[in-house]
């Protein structure tokens, strides 16, 4: 008997990377994909980090600063000479290539006092080249409620580097106009919580979940007692102990608790800029017979030259000529068996060599038909 050899089918970049992805989570195992840490799970209402803001000068730089047509870095010069004394006359442009105007960005940790050290970053707000050997002045960091909660100061680090010659040709490496200030800047004023006054703590899903919700409430009841309560599948409440020591050593053992996560709707994420496509582990497929194919309409041009013989009385012309050609494509059937998973959706569909732009294409127009037991998501 003559046996027909096996092709394996071609996998795309996207789809593979998703029959990876597929592939190592079903070789966890399950208890490993359902139970969490409940840190991992929750956010603690009233810990939370702020982020703050801030406008300033880097100063030190070695011609590599803010050109002249960067009007507010001259203004800004102009106004930090004043506040020292130096008068300059009204009209005077600061020219001054060693300064770049720049936002500095932070985030201030829960629970942070006064006088400690948070890092910042330094990013270039006008048109220099590079901030490499700057020194950021004196700014303050606002909210936004528009308060100043603290100071930044100092030496910028910059990962990136830039340099050109004076024939125009030049070279950059990672991002010279970015770059950060370790501790750079120190609190200067507290943010308020209620955490340890409040006689119950929330804690908010960062992925709320009505399964998620119910097992929390029954993992921390069995543990601690009935203390935990929800009403909804976003938040679940806990009477915590009112001294504020008893309270962060109850939180430090509430947080390693282990918790059933339950099981989310699976998804298919395509991200249409880079043609990437993500299958969870999961996704189902009804019935459905699907007709892929292409239209290619090709339209070629050329010129005709009719010359007459040499006695008549006729001229040369040149007559345009179009030729239209239609390619339907293959228009390849293939069908899916009801409740096929994973494996099955990758298989059929790269046998046929599809791109992402194809799978994408294709999981649109089962979704439309409600052939998919899932949720479809474009980024």
């Amino acid at each position: 008997m003559r046996r027909t050899p096996v092709r394996t089918p071609f996998l795309s970049a996207g789809a593979a990377l998703a029959f990876a992805c597929a592939a190592l989570l079903s070789a966890l195992p399950l208890q490993a994909q359902a139970a969490q840490t409940l840190r991992n799970l929750v956010s603690i209402e009233g810990v939370r980090e702020n982020p703050l803001v801030g406008y300033g000068l880097v100063v030190g730089l070695n011609g590599s600063g803010d050109s002249t047509q960067v009007k507010f870095s001259s203004q800004s010069v102009i106004n930090m000479l004043k506040q020292f004394g130096v008068k300059v006359p009204d009209g005077t442009d600061a020219k001054s290539k060693n300064v770049a105007t720049v936002m500095v960005s932070a985030v201030f940790p829960p629970g942070y006092r006064r006088g400690q050290a948070i890092d910042i970053t330094v990013s270039s707000l006008g048109d220099a080249k590079s901030l490499r050997g700057g020194a950021l002045l004196l700014t303050p960091l606002r909210a936004a409620d528009n308060e100043v909660y603290a100071l930044a100061q100092g030496n910028v680090v910059v990962g990136g580097l830039s340099a050109a010659g004076k024939s125009g040709s030049s070279v950059t490496v990672n991002t010279p106009t970015s770059g950060r200030v370790p501790n750079g800047a120190t609190i200067e004023r507290e943010i308020a919580t209620d955490f340890a006054t409040r006689p119950t703590v929330r804690l908010s899903l960062r992925h709320p979940h009505f399964q998620t919700a119910t097992n929390i409430v029954e993992s921390i009841n069995r543990k601690f007692g009935e203390i935990a309560s929800t009403t909804d599948a976003t938040s679940v409440d806990v009477v915590a102990p009112e001294n504020p020591t008893q309270r962060v050593a109850f939180m430090a053992k509430l947080e390693s608790l282990a918790i059933e996560v339950g099981d989310n709707n699976p998804k298919v994420v395509f991200n249409s800029r880079t043609g990437t496509v993500v299958i969870a582990d999961g996704l189902r497929v009804r019935a459905a017979a699907v007709t892929h194919g292409s239209l290619k309409v090709v339209i070629s041009e050329s010129s005709k030259v009719s010359q007459p013989n040499a006695f008549a009385q006729g001229s040369t012309q040149v007559t345009p000529q179009s030729a239209v050609s239609v390619d339907q494509g293959s228009g390849q059937m293939f069908k899916w068996p009801a409740g096929a998973k994973l494996q099955t959706i990758i298989d059929t569909v790269n046998a046929l060599g599809a791109s992402p732009d194809d799978i994408m294409a294709i999981l649109q127009a089962l979704d439309q038909a409600g052939a998919i037991e899932g949720e479809l998501v474009v980024i």
